[in-house]
């Protein structure tokens, strides 16, 4: 039997930053506008509800003790977040069912009185499939976010199609990778700030290595739109673009080849078509879950029990 077309989107639009309700209206707009292109996978960059927090890698006070900018910003963060389940969560879910699509969103997630980084999908009948948390925040990251666990690191099927995602830098992370693949993959999100040229290098290596399509959603940040409580730096004040975030964003084949973008320096919708046929012919030299592994010898273990504060 044949295998459907599957066209997906990457949106790669600037957060109405630090504001939630903001961007929850543009995420509905832009949801709609990638719709209307035919798209039935839509999908958001790292923590773009309500962005993504630049300043921790931008302004050299972040990291200071006590500094009232940013325990300001952290505060405001935090008011700002996204409470899984919701009111927000619940917004998104309307705007896929809506328009049958699956929404997948960079968010910020408040429960209890940390952040985390998190991944949520919703299925085109508005229902929350998967939610998953970045494993580790990176480097200066650790100032923003709590670490996640191995509860959302699975794919979920939708009209008969395996996807899946993950967050930023956990696509270096081998055994986060191989546990990915191990789902049974055939669309991957994966949610980046910015699509750097080693993010781009990450995510062709991701799609060869899982023989998967690979859904790369970068993010758009201006100098402009940066906390007056910590600006950037001068290098960043300097930058021709007037960008922080630069996008990137791109469609990749079970081959590693692009199929759209990568885009930079503007807001895109960036769409493909995803022809599931190639992902069989590819498994014919690879298959990292199957003929390509050797479990005899090597074998993973996911920790899937959720570390879940119960309060909100």
């Amino acid at each position: 039997m044949a295998r459907p077309l599957v066209r997906v989107a990457a949106v790669q639009v600037e957060p109405a930053f630090l504001d939630l309700e903001g961007c929850l209206a543009r995420l509905e707009e832009w949801t709609r506008k990638a719709a209307a292109e035919g798209a039935t996978l839509v999908a958001f960059g790292e923590t773009w509800l309500p962005g993504y927090p630049e300043w921790v890698d931008a302004s050299p006070e972040a990291a200071i003790w006590g500094h009232p900018g940013a325990r300001a910003l952290h505060a405001r963060l935090m008011e700002n977040s996204v409470v899984v389940p919701g009111a927000a969560t619940l917004r998104m879910g309307a705007v896929a069912r809506e328009l049958s699509v699956t929404l997948v969103a960079g968010v910020n997630e408040r429960r209890g009185k940390t952040i985390y980084n998190a991944l949520l999908t919703f299925g085109p009948d508005g229902a929350l499939l998967n939610h998953h948390r970045k494993l580790v925040p990176t480097f200066n990251e650790r100032l923003v976010w709590g670490y996640g666990d191995g509860h959302g690191l699975r794919a979920v099927t939708v009209n008969g199609v395996r996807m899946g995602g993950l967050i930023c830098w956990e696509h270096f992370m081998p055994l986060a990778r191989q546990a990915m693949h191990d789902t049974g993959e055939e669309v991957h999100v994966a949610a980046w700030p910015g699509v750097s040229e080693m993010h781009q290098i990450a995510s062709r290596h991701y799609a060869f290595e899982g023989r998967c399509f690979f859904v790369a959603a970068g993010g758009i940040l201006s100098v402009g739109q940066m906390p007056p409580e910590l600006p950037p730096l001068a290098r960043h004040r300097e930058e021709p673009s007037g960008l922080i975030l630069r996008g990137g964003s791109a469609v990749i084949a079970p081959d590693g080849r692009y199929l759209a973008g990568p885009v930079f320096d503007r807001e895109a919708v960036v769409v493909a078509d995803c022809d599931l046929a190639e992902i069989a012919m590819g498994a014919q030299t690879l298959d990292v879950s199957g003929h390509y592994s050797r479990p005899d010898v090597l074998q993973l273990k996911v920790v899937e029990s959720p570390a879940r504060l119960t309060d909100q």
